[in-house]
């Protein structure tokens, strides 16, 4: 096969998951929309809540709530496409995502009641998004066979990790962009990308979204991987999966470090079924629903709600001595196309690795 061939052969390679997950997702979405239904198009990580907490919300309004879940940058590039014809009602992403959602006027400005106990910071003015489950970015290791717990990003190149390491893209998951703002944050633009280019010499590959790296990790597909500590810890718990989620330093001896990256929900603008799609934000924003947050290793958007219970014990124990770093999330909006653009020419290149790997269809 000549060079050209070759390359032709590589991106048909690449090309083909990328087009499949595509036609699944948009095929989740149509069956999802059903007359009388409220849509939410959601990333992943969140299953076992909704699980929890939404039959009560169907039985008390005599509706069906039809769940389309991926990546975080995947539902809010959905809900671009079908920005003329909305398929879905509630979004439920990750920053910057939701940010962009509304930038590109995604979202109808609702303020719920349910948002007063919010903080400011935790969001918009007009009330496009709020928080909705609080969190922080998180790498995870498998346990089980990573006995020497990295404890800085340098750590992560050593040739025990190569081809074990694996993260998001950061084009679709939020997480898989929060590995480019927390690296930038601790080394400066050009370092980080001079460091993210030598981690990927130890990459297998890059996923769609992020919650299957928890899987591939609890197989040893992979030793290494981004997430955030609330996926993690609920997949550790209640998914059987042998995983922990762990904290990186910039330097060895200094803290380890990381940011808030929470769920975010807002009403799609133009949805099928707005006035239902208002009573689930509420609903889902209530104290009842936000007091099962912790269960599910979460934080409470809410600030009347306390992180209380066992899990919620966990939560603050895997935090404990971890600094926070603030994100001025207008700066990384401003930034992500470049961001996302430089990672794929500079970090990917013509490496030819998979970027949108996604769990097989059962």
């Amino acid at each position: 096969m000549n060079q050209r061939n070759s390359h032709r052969a590589g991106f048909a390679r690449k090309a083909l998951p990328m087009m499949i997950a595509a036609t699944l997702l948009q095929c989740a979405a149509m069956s999802a929309h059903a007359a009388g239904a409220v849509v939410l198009y959601t990333a992943d990580g969140l299953e076992n809540l909704y699980r929890d907490v939404l039959p009560a919300f169907e039985k008390k309004e005599g509706v069906k709530v039809n769940i389309v879940t991926a990546g975080s940058g995947e539902v809010v590039n959905r809900a671009n496409v079908e920005k003329d014809a909305p398929k879905a009602d509630v979004i439920i992403t990750l920053p910057p995502f939701i940010q962009q959602a509304q930038q590109s006027g995604l979202l109808q400005p609702y303020q719920s009641v349910n948002y007063k106990n919010v903080p400011a910071i935790a969001k918009a003015t007009d009330g496009s998004w709020a928080t909705f489950v609080n969190n922080y970015f998180s790498f995870a290791i498998n346990p089980e066979v990573v006995k020497n717990q990295p404890k800085t990003f340098a750590d992560l190149l050593h040739p025990d990790y190569s081809g074990k390491v694996a993260y998001s893209n950061p084009a679709t998951a939020g997480d898989g962009m929060a590995v480019i703002i927390l690296t930038t944050s601790l080394m400066g633009e050009d370092k980080a990308f001079d460091y993210l280019k030598k981690l990927e010499q130890s990459a297998k590959f890059h996923t769609k979204g992020t919650g299957y790296l928890d899987v591939l990790l609890s197989r040893n597909e992979i030793s290494v991987a981004n997430g955030d500590l609330q996926m993690d810890l609920d997949d550790a718990a209640n998914g059987g999966l042998s995983l922990k989620p762990i904290f990186l330093a910039a330097d060895a001896g200094g803290h380890p470090t990381t940011f808030q990256l929470p769920y975010a929900i807002g009403l799609i603008k133009g949805g099928p079924n707005q006035a239902e799609g208002k009573k689930l934000i509420d609903y889902l924003m209530s104290t009842d629903v936000q007091s099962k947050v912790p269960d599910i290793f979460g934080i409470p958007g809410r600030t009347d709600v306390a992180l209380t219970g066992k899990n919620g014990a966990a939560v603050k124990q895997a935090i404990e001595g971890v600094k926070l770093i603030p994100v001025d999330w207008n700066q990384v909006m401003a930034k992500k196309a470049d961001w996302t653009t430089r990672w794929k020419n500079e970090v990917i290149g013509s490496s030819g690795k998979q970027l949108e790997v996604v769990k097989p269809q059962q």
